[in-house]
């Protein structure tokens, strides 16, 4: 008698599962394109990274015209979600070395455990967490001190100021991802709307501050798989999986991240996994494991 209700509930989780690991393997590949896209001006690369990646949701909104129709507050978060993440992540990978800045912005999923409570109703804070917290934040410590050591005494102030927009990059899309649990339900395609106006602010942005800047072909290319991949259809894979399956389950699941876009970083970079990238990287998971244990 029980066996068609857990059938009908294990289709929809398994889906969000897969749109969830869809969106995970593209997310793999921002840090290795942000640097090797890291000569191109950061409102450049994200205001056309997020137009293209608006493109997708067009035919949606082809077949509905109101699959666009959000309250302006709810626009007000994509554009807080999208355009903050991404610029402030383009700045540190600029400016600290990307391996570190890489590790320390992948706190995000950490802070999702510990901001719950603050942001959403009927969520407590446990000292399971606060360990959790602590033991991502010593992860993260040992990440910027290796960088600090590696960089040489010349460097060292600008690449430490580096990871300030890392972290706050991290809580940007932490608080974002809380946040979208308390808004009204909006259509997936909607995500489209966020990236097409945080793409034309960021543009103009470039316009109004930064220096006019040529692409060459390799540049288009690359810019082109930012905003189809990473910049696009991993929001909407994300979303997807968040509506259909559950939440923590999912949550554990973008702990893979860390370790495929630091892996994959490390190849395009040249560097040696030496043993404090390492340690940093699998403390972090584990603090970000640890944090969803609890109840």
């Amino acid at each position: 008698m029980t066996t068609p209700a857990t059938d009908t509930r294990a289709a929809p989780d398994a889906a969000a599962t897969l749109y969830a690991l869809g969106a995970i393997a593209l997310w793999a590949t921002l840090a290795s394109l942000g640097t090797a896209l890291a000569h191109l001006p950061p409102f450049l690369l994200t205001g056309l990274s997020l137009l293209v990646g608006s493109v997708l949701s067009w035919p949606a909104v082809w077949r509905d015209r109101k699959a666009w129709a959000v309250p302006p507050a709810t626009l007000a978060l994509g554009v807080y979600g999208l355009f903050g993440f991404h610029f402030l992540l383009f700045i540190a990978l600029r400016i600290a070395p990307p391996v570190e800045a890489n590790l320390v912005n992948y706190l995000w999923p950490l802070f999702i455990v510990v901001l719950a409570p603050l942001l959403l109703p009927g969520v407590r804070l446990r000292p399971v967490h606060v360990v959790a917290a602590l033991l991502g934040f010593a992860g993260a410590a040992i990440a910027i001190l290796g960088a600090r050591g590696d960089a040489g005494p010349a460097a060292d102030g600008r690449s430490m100021w580096g990871f300030v927009p890392a972290l706050a990059s991290a809580f940007i899309w932490a608080s974002y991802s809380l946040w979208t649990k308390r808004v009204r339900h909006f259509p997936t395609a909607a995500i489209g709307l966020f990236g097409l106006v945080s793409g034309l602010l960021a543009l103009a942005c470039h316009a109004l501050l930064e220096p006019a800047a040529k692409l060459t072909v390799e540049d288009g290319m690359l810019v082109l798989l930012c905003g189809l991949g990473p910049l696009g259809a991993a929001f909407y894979l994300w979303d997807k999986a968040l509506k259909g399956g559950d939440a923590r389950s999912i949550g554990i699941l973008s702990y893979i991240t860390p370790l495929a876009s630091t892996a994959l970083l490390l190849v395009v970079t040249g560097r040696p996994l030496n043993l404090g990238i390492a340690l940093a990287a699998g403390m972090i998971i584990a603090a970000a494991i640890l944090g969803t244990r609890a109840r």
